[in-house]
């Protein structure tokens, strides 16, 4: 048989970077990059070339699993979808629909499917237990926007490719290209920044792979980043350095600001950041004079007890120096699809909308507030614990492993295990889904279509890209779209017999009547042919800022035109543009620079001001070739020197009696875990980093090569109780422990 190429985008991180894929008789012969992306012009990470490891797995799932008598079988998806119906709508009918709970995590983000279509099994199963790994490490960010621009994925993001100075807060762009900022080979973009005469400036616990890059790098401890953010900021107006650029006209709250920074001088938090009062105050200055400049923070700004007060105050800072929407600062993405920033907002009213709002209801057990519909994830285990109305008893997972990603693992895993019924939609039988006692997997990504919804709208450059299936999907094998619909039917007393194809039919069909009124039909008619996730593509492409308006616009995108541009890399929109303040969704229709919920917050910072720094902590860290827990478990990405060690500064090895190689055992109160030890200088002392989403040595998991080298679980360390009160976000990093030798 002859030799195929075919052009797909990567789903296994952020970067999302356009691949090349030669296949010969059904198998992958070669994976590079794609020369002609509009996104990724041919970059490609491991993780890339690692879609062939991933698709041909012999731990993979490709039929459904019931456990029988403890043990999983494989079933077919009619007995699957039968075992669902035979136990979920009793219990729920028993115990009410906040019995049931659902967790997805990220991967789903890179799913069109499960990302358009799990909101309809919420609805179905009427739960507010609605749990997400974006309160592990993002949900502060998300909240921060929705405060200041009345959307949650309303992000401004850094405008690398024009300009002059970058500030790096608790981020390590060169090995995620990008976290909530799609940003294919930052490398080569931060070199080229600095080819032109600009400087990129690290601040971060570790000398990080950015920092190695960097023109200078700070030293800072974890946890403080709110001090050193507000004493920036705080520097800004003692120095008559406040300015507002374009956006002066659609920003309030300048003022509470200044007041709410006065205890939060330079010389003040120096002590709690370690970082000298000079170094703080030098940096505001280069900030506010750099014409062209950008700050961006992230994981280590998010993980923290004031996540959302550090999140916030990044774009505070970005605000005052005149940087926010401004060619060279932070700008808007302007997605083709799916963004509500772009759609509904009355041209005679620029930037109002509703806004965002939290708490509209709690956590039964610790009362945390629902945050953009969701409780914090570290809040399961003390729901299935805890007797009482409205006890989980069910949990639906999709595409997440948080025994291994989130705090108390161990708690969480035992609580799991208590449950009366467990659902997953996993492709592998991992430390979470080994409790399931129903496993669907779902398609590997080479036999799927692909479309990015979420990411467009955090992308460097705006552009329009679809991937087809480069590969036939199994014989049988539904959709996971059809999947989450069929689960769905059944928790509404449909049956598992309920038709997928015509229940998306009908829903689509209510939908479009809500959306367009008199123009349904039209609508309905002009997307035959079409179902799923496909067609709520073509709708969302043709009504977008680009779109062809269904006819009337002939020249703009529709979704058969952004097919066509596969092969050729998909259809570049141009660079970012400024966008305030059309983009605005706020009841004021300006930047809230100053949300009330967020300067109560400031004033319990500033009574933690004073409170010394721990003498030893632990952080997290990232790596190139590892994004998720499954990934320890493809060859290419698991070979080489092993990865899950503890970084330890010389001088706190030589305080705790440790050598390079040597065991250490970590502990934070009863909890603990052993780590192997690598001494290095590129931490700064008293603070120790072992990466995320290593553990697997429990039993019943079924990940043979991640089981070789199986490593120590962070989490296994942490406190699931511990969280930033505002978005509910786990507190990752930051944390008090011991260390001796094991």
């Amino acid at each position: 048989m002859s030799e195929t190429t075919h052009y797909r985008i990567c789903p296994l991180c952020e970067a999302c970077c356009g691949l090349e894929i030669k296949v010969r008789d059904q198998q992958v012969v070669s994976i590079r990059g794609h020369e002609a992306d509009v996104l990724s012009a041919g970059y490609i990470c491991p993780k890339g070339v690692a879609l062939k490891d991933l698709h041909e797995d012999p731990d993979r799932l490709r039929t459904p699993r019931i456990k029988r008598g403890g043990v999983h079988v494989e079933a077919t998806w009619e007995e699957a979808f039968a075992e669902i119906e035979k136990r979920l709508p009793p219990l729920i009918a028993t115990h009410g629909r906040n019995a049931t709970g659902v967790v997805v995590g990220n991967p789903s983000a890179h799913k069109i499917g499960l990302l358009t279509y799990f909101a309809k099994l919420t609805r179905a199963l009427g739960t507010k237990n609605v749990f997400s790994a974006s309160t592990l490490d993002q949900m502060p960010k998300q909240l921060a926007n929705g405060l200041m621009y009345g959307h949650w994925l309303s992000t401004a993001l850094p405008d690398i490719s024009r300009t002059d100075l970058m500030l790096v807060i608790g981020a390590n762009p060169l090995a995620s290209n990008g976290s909530m900022w799609t940003v294919p080979d930052f490398k080569g973009k931060a070199r080229a920044l600095q080819a032109r005469g600009g400087q990129l400036i690290v601040i971060d616990p570790r000398r990080t792979e950015t920092a190695a890059l960097a023109d200078a790098h700070h030293f800072i401890r974890p946890g403080s980043d709110v001090f050193l953010l507000a004493a920036l900021v705080h520097t800004l107006f003692a120095e008559n350095l406040v300015t507002l650029g374009r956006v002066a006209d659609w920003v309030v709250g300048v003022e509470e600001v200044q007041a709410a920074v006065a205890p939060f001088s330079a010389d003040v938090v120096a002590p709690r950041c370690g970082m000298p009062g000079d170094t703080i105050r030098a940096l505001a200055r280069q900030l506010a004079t750099t014409p062209r400049a950008a700050v961006y923070g992230r994981i280590g700004t998010c993980t923290q007890e004031y996540g959302t007060l550090a999140s916030w105050l990044v774009d505070v800072l970005n605000t005052l120096t005149g940087h926010l929407d401004a060619e060279g600062g932070m700008l808007f993405a302007k997605s083709a699809a799916f963004a509500t920033n772009t759609a509904g907002n009355p041209a005679n009213k620029p930037g109002v909308g509703k806004g965002v709002t939290t708490g509209r209801h709690h956590a039964r057990v610790s009362g945390a507030p629902e945050v953009y519909g969701e409780l914090p994830l570290t809040c399961i285990a003390e729901e299935i614990e805890t007797p009482g109305e409205g006890q989980l008893r069910a949990l639906i997972t999709v595409a997440t492993n948080p025994v291994l990603s989130s705090p108390n693992g161990p708690r969480l895993s035992k609580a799991l295990e208590s449950l009366d019924f467990m659902v997953s939609l996993d492709i592998y039988l991992n430390e979470t889904t080994r409790h399931a006692d129903v496993i669907l997997p779902g398609l590997s990504p080479l036999e799927d279509l692909h479309y990015d919804v979420a990411f467009p709208q955090l992308s460097w450059r705006n552009h329009a890209r679809y991937s087809p299936p480069v590969l036939p999907r199994p014989e049988g094998q539904p959709d996971e779209w059809q999947t989450l619909l069929k689960i769905a039917a059944i928790a509404k007393g449909l049956g598992a017999h309920a038709d997928a194809n015509a229940l998306d039919d009908a829903q689509f069909a209510e939908d479009a009547q809500r959306q367009f009124g008199p123009h349904a039909a039209a609508v309905i008619a002009a997307t035959q042919g079409l179902r799923g996730p496909l067609r709520t593509l073509e709708v969302a492409l043709r009504i977008g800022p680009y779109g062809d308006g269904f006819g009337t616009k002939p020249d703009g995108l529709t979704l058969q035109k952004v097919m066509d541009a596969n092969p050729t890399g998909g259809i570049d929109l141009g660079e970012l543009q400024p966008r305030i303040p059309e983009m605005l969704r706020t009841p004021s229709g300006k930047v809230e620079l100053a949300p009330p919920m967020l300067l109560q917050d400031l004033q319990r910072a500033a009574q933690d001001l004073r409170r010394p720094a721990p003498d030893l902590v632990i952080i997290g860290r990232r790596d190139v070739r590892t994004n998720n827990s499954w990934m320890h478990n493809l060859p290419l990405l698991a070979k080489g020197p092993f990865r899950c060690t503890a970084l330890v500064h010389p001088d706190d090895a030589a305080r705790h009696g440790l050598t390079d190689g040597a065991m250490a055992t970590l502990r934070n109160g009863e909890r603990s875990v052993q780590a192997q030890v690598h001494v290095s200088d590129q931490m700064m002392p008293g603070v120790v980093s072992l990466p995320h989403g290593w553990g697997h040595n429990l039993a019943g998991a079924q990940l043979s090569v991640a089981a070789e080298r199986p490593g120590a679980n962070i989490n296994a360390l942490l406190d699931d109780q511990l969280r930033d009160p505002l978005s509910g976000n786990a507190v990752l990093g930051g944390v008090a422990i011991t260390m001796e030798a094991a």
